[in-house]
């Protein structure tokens, strides 16, 4: 790579910030594997677990940030892998709810006590780790912007 790449201090920044990104989540995968479970399915069950029961496929392709379509394919076959459960509102019918089955549960249980994300985390300071979450969510606020979105979902309690 030109270094010259590197004197943008934009692009520069937006290289650290991707290659951050792969390295965690090669870390993750290679814990994963252990568990036959795809990076994918492993934030899908995270955020089902943080957002709690009956979530519609909408919430959870705006906290994955992908389109609806895709989270519904992607969900019809975590379901024929036994990790969630699509049932139908009871109350609008046209409403779908996903719940995690208890192999799924047993899948959340194992994902919390990997170490990976733990371990490369906890080499920030309680300070430096609300740094991170004000830059990012500042970038995060600008892309939404530049993408014309203007509603960015909250992030459930931990």
């Amino acid at each position: 790579m030109s270094k010259n790449v590197l004197k943008d201090q934009n692009f520069a920044s937006w290289i650290y910030i991707a290659r951050t990104r792969d390295a965690i989540v090669k870390n993750r995968v290679k814990e994963l594997n252990n568990f036959d479970l795809s990076i994918r399915q492993c934030t899908i069950l995270m955020v089902l677990d943080a957002l709690g029961e009956n979530s519609t496929p909408a919430e959870l392709s705006r906290w994955v940030f992908r389109e609806q379509h895709s989270i519904s394919d992607f969900l019809k076959r975590m379901e024929r892998d036994g990790l969630i459960r699509r049932v139908k509102d009871l109350d609008r019918k046209n409403m779908i709810r996903v719940t995690i089955t208890e192999k799924g549960r047993k899948a959340v249980h194992d994902i919390k006590k990997l170490g990976s994300i733990r371990k490369i985390m906890s080499s920030l300071t309680k300070e430096e780790h609300q740094q991170l979450r004000a830059i990012l969510e500042k970038l995060w606020d600008k892309a939404l912007e530049e993408l014309g979105i203007n509603k960015r979902p909250i992030f459930p309690s931990s």
